[in-house]
């Protein structure tokens, strides 16, 4: 294992950005290698460092790597692919699980009044959530799991038979997460408000579309500007909604953990006027788009 270990870090080490004459096979290991490496290199800070910001760039950092492989699903096995997107997906939620409770006490601590109330108790929550996230994460292994992936990956990618041009895939596998965001985008603009899962829908194939062109910039045709333009403003807008809805979610289904620590009932009146103005300013931007 320590050999294979130091395999994976040669490759990220030596891995230089894909040019346009490279196969999409061959080209694999260069992104995916190095995203390997920072999400080993958070989730072992995470076991020494218990800030906000540690927890958020494993989630990011995992969540990135579960584009990766989705961008070159049609090259893999169609279940092993399917298995390391949801073993991503389910590392991302451990690290999330604390990270949730980050989001709602930052929320919380604009009500002044409310927050001296309830903030002890959210921050014990906050607390026994990442001693959680902790355990889930070292059980889970992350550093081998995601070695054996990659190298799974590589291997199954080296040795196919036939090769693709990468400039020629990735085009095609950045197009088809535009037409997935349009699709979406109109799907809510004619949702009603009260249907915050369409505006999830949005937010989350924005944010596929965006690390992939983070991914492929260098070796895509043409110009992608005014996705990107519009990337910003539905992470700004759909962000802020999303992080108005969870913290009311956790706040509702925490209320005997948080009994008599506090008006919450304030706070939950707070969220709930905060969701309702987000809702409307995310409608209002899905008009423009």
């Amino acid at each position: 294992m320590k050999r294979a270990s130091r395999k994976i870090d040669n490759q990220a080490a030596d891995s230089k950005p894909a040019g346009t004459g490279s196969s999409a096979e061959s080209a694999f290991a260069s992104y995916a290698a190095p995203l390997v490496v920072d999400a080993i290199e958070h989730a072992n800070a995470v076991r020494e460092d218990a800030s906000p910001e540690s927890l958020h760039q494993l989630r990011v950092s995992l969540r990135r790597l579960r584009s990766l492989w989705w961008a070159f699903e049609p090259l893999l096995d169609k279940g092993e692919n399917t298995r390391q997107r949801a073993l991503y997906k389910y590392l991302a939620t451990a690290a999330g699980k604390t990270r949730d409770w980050d989001i709602l006490i930052e929320l919380i601590t604009q009500d002044e009044r409310v927050a001296h109330e309830i903030a002890p108790k959210l921050q014990e929550a906050r607390g026994s959530a990442l001693v959680t996230s902790r355990e889930t994460l070292s059980n889970a292994d992350v550093k081998h799991l995601l070695q054996d992936a990659l190298t799974s990956a590589s291997k199954e990618l080296n040795t196919a038979h036939e090769r693709v041009p990468l400039q020629t895939f990735v085009d095609q596998r950045v197009a088809a997460s535009e037409r997935s965001l349009k699709k979406r985008i109109k799907r809510a603009s004619h949702a009603k408000r009260s249907n915050y899962a369409a505006f999830h829908d949005v937010r989350k194939a924005g944010k596929k579309v965006r690390y992939l062109l983070e991914f492929f910039e260098p070796v895509l045709s043409g110009s992608h500007k005014r996705v990107l333009k519009r990337l910003k403003q539905i992470q700004k807008r759909f962000g802020t909604l999303n992080d108005i809805v969870a913290s009311e979610m956790l706040l509702r289904d925490n209320m005997g953990l948080l009994a008599g620590s506090g008006d919450t009932d304030a706070a939950l009146n707070w969220l709930r006027k905060e969701r309702k103005r987000r809702m409307r300013a995310a409608a209002g931007l899905l008009r423009k788009l």
